[in-house]
């Protein structure tokens, strides 16, 4: 497995590569959404400074852990100065006023109101800093009657019609055993952000972005919306098949297993029907055209079962490869390690971890040909950055930092600060060059 293709471990002073270095970001986001907007920002060269409460981030309680530390957040915690500072106080909040008019993006996920009423919302800090540019991601959105109901991803799934559609039709909703709407948004979120800051470079001001998550997942009913409105249709469950889209399922194998065939495309159908030995399919009206065989998909599923059951899952992988057919198993997480497409793209990094050598995660994701994103270290430890960021943005000297951590306005986690003292911090005079 390929070392993250990266030079420096630090995630606070400006760094040397990326679209977006030079800009610099508070991640005031928690669990999933928020932070992942920051990762996506962080990949690509920001200055990603995440604060979290003393107790860490919920996210470090999510999903698997290894010598006691959450694989999770290595992960979507990467890249990032850490900081832990107590927003209930009015010291904290004093902290994150004065980080807030350093930068030039705000990120965050409490509920609407909540930052206004700890003087922090995004008027408060564009009257400090009026190119501040926030990505304000909530359940239902700023306004409207829902805005005050919390909401989790998954609340937002199943609001904006996604949940109805996944699973098997005669079986309750299923979901994706990932926080999937959660992702959608710090997407929307990340990309209103790159936006707003390249909108500022011909207005001089920022703004705010108002990312709702049950809206975010709403965007991808996309099919299904003028069918509605026009026809009265309500999409329902289909299972593995893709409806309107026909064949595109899954398929069962004489060894006991699937796979998914796609050939909706007239071209593509005649390639299988090629390989499948049963060219005059393509000649039945019922299949002659992609409209015939989405009404017909029953019968083209059952024609397509027949022939793939007669077939181990690798004989059928090769003859449909070799016809230009689009076709695959469904690969499990020990499939992608094994598999040498991800070895050669590389599309799985090791990166640099503190406390585990290394950790496993995702490549960065797009990749750009002149200015690509790299991984340069995991998710470090709650409040780890504190002091060193504190110090270096802020001017805070030692004994008042102290002072603060002693109070319970902030936590430093200084284990590893002879490691970092030699790392090149956050220069306090140097300027923001997208500024």
């Amino acid at each position: 497995m390929p070392d993250p293709h990266s030079s420096s471990p630090s995630a606070a002073g400006p760094l040397s590569g990326g679209p977006l270095s030079g800009f610099r970001v508070l991640e005031m986001g928690s669990t999933v959404a928020g932070p992942f907007c920051g990762r996506l920002l962080a990949d690509f060269g920001a200055e990603v400074i995440k604060v979290e409460p003393v107790d860490g981030d919920p996210v470090r309680t999510m999903g698997k852990r290894f010598h006691g530390k959450s694989l999770y957040a290595a992960s979507i915690f990467r890249n990032k100065a850490l900081i832990s500072v107590d927003l209930r106080t009015p010291d904290g909040q004093a902290i994150i006023g004065d980080l807030a008019k350093q930068c030039d993006v705000v990120v965050e996920n409490f509920r609407p109101g909540g930052l206004e009423k700890w003087g922090l919302g995004y008027r408060q800090l564009a009257a400090l800093n009026p190119r501040i540019v926030m990505v304000r991601i909530s359940g239902f959105g700023q306004d409207g009657p829902y805005s005050q109901r919390a909401g989790y991803g998954v609340i937002g799934e199943a609001v904006s019609g996604l949940r109805h559609l996944t699973g098997d039709p005669d079986r309750a909703p299923s979901r994706i055993a990932v926080s999937m709407t959660d992702y959608i948004t710090g997407l929307y979120g990340a990309f209103g952000a790159t936006l707003a800051l390249l909108a500022r470079e011909q207005t001089g001001r920022g703004q705010y972005i108002d990312a709702a998550l049950y809206e975010c997942a709403f965007s991808f009913m996309e099919p299904w919306i003028a069918a509605y409105e026009k026809l009265g249709h309500v999409a329902n469950r289909a299972g593995s098949r893709l409806p309107e889209s026909t064949p595109n399922n899954l398929y069962p194998t004489g060894d006991r297993q699937f796979i998914h065939i796609t050939a909706m495309g007239d071209s593509v159908f005649r390639r299988l029907a090629a390989v499948m030995g049963q060219e005059s399919l393509v000649d039945d009206p019922r299949f002659a055209t992609a409209v015939a065989r989405s009404e017909h998909h029953e019968e083209i599923d059952d024609i397509i079962a027949r022939w793939s059951s007669s077939h181990s899952l690798e004989t059928l992988e090769r003859m449909l490869a070799d016809a230009g057919v689009p076709a695959t198993r469904i690969f499990t997480i020990a499939d992608i390690f094994g598999d040498p497409h991800y070895r050669e793209r590389e599309s799985i990094v090791r990166a640099q971890d503190d406390d585990l050598g290394t950790v496993a995660m995702a490549a960065v994701v797009p990749r750009l040909s002149a200015t690509p994103g790299s991984v340069r270290h995991s998710g470090r430890r709650t409040g780890q950055d504190t002091r060193r960021v504190l110090s270096e943005l802020l001017g805070m000297c030692d004994d008042r930092i102290d002072e603060l951590a002693a109070r319970g306005a902030i936590h430093c986690d200084d284990r590893a600060a002879q490691a970092t003292t030699a790392e090149a911090g956050i220069a306090k005079s140097s300027p923001m060059l997208r500024r």
